[in-house]
């Protein structure tokens, strides 16, 4: 058992800042630059992202930091005692709620917004200016979450390692 959560740990770690390196992009200079193009091309663009996202390398990361994040946090419960039990729990619901929930209850539904307006519309050019502002801002939940994960689960296995 100590193997498998040392495994998860390190899982969720590296996939937590890899997903932390990404959120941070959108919010740092990628919607920005989004939001500088013309609105057609910019809503294209990011149709094409949301798209293209789901067939990449991110939703393993995606989908297992989240399993990970789930089964830390019940390992940490039911091994209460142990070193390293509250940043391991912690960890996994700042993944689960500040990551993974955000993602499906606010940005997906800002995405499947974008991708069933006419770029060219009025409508679309509402929604283009909302999409940027409100989308942006729960990826920068997300970026903090991930990044919240990815410390707390370093200070679970540095708690768990043996003492020299």
């Amino acid at each position: 058992m100590k193997t498998l959560v040392t495994g998860l740990l390190w899982f969720s770690t590296l996939g937590g800042g890899l997903l932390a390196g990404l959120y941070f992009a959108f919010s740092a200079f990628i919607m920005t630059s989004l939001g500088r193009l013309d609105r057609a091309a910019g809503i294209s663009a990011m149709n094409t992202i949301n798209v293209e996202i789901v067939r990449s390398l991110f939703m393993p990361f995606f989908l297992g930091t989240t399993v990970a994040g789930v089964l830390l946090a019940g390992l940490a419960l039911s091994r209460w005692g142990e070193p390293g039990a509250l940043p391991m729990l912690l960890g996994g619901l700042l993944q689960v709620l500040g990551m993974f929930a955000v993602t499906v209850v606010f940005n997906v539904p800002l995405n499947n917004a974008l991708a069933a307006v006419v770029p060219a519309s009025a409508e679309g050019a509402t929604l283009w200016a909302r999409y940027l502002q409100e989308w942006t801002r729960w990826n920068h939940v997300r970026t903090l979450a991930c990044m919240g994960t990815t410390a707390l689960h370093i200070l679970a296995l540095v708690a768990r390692s043996p003492r020299r």
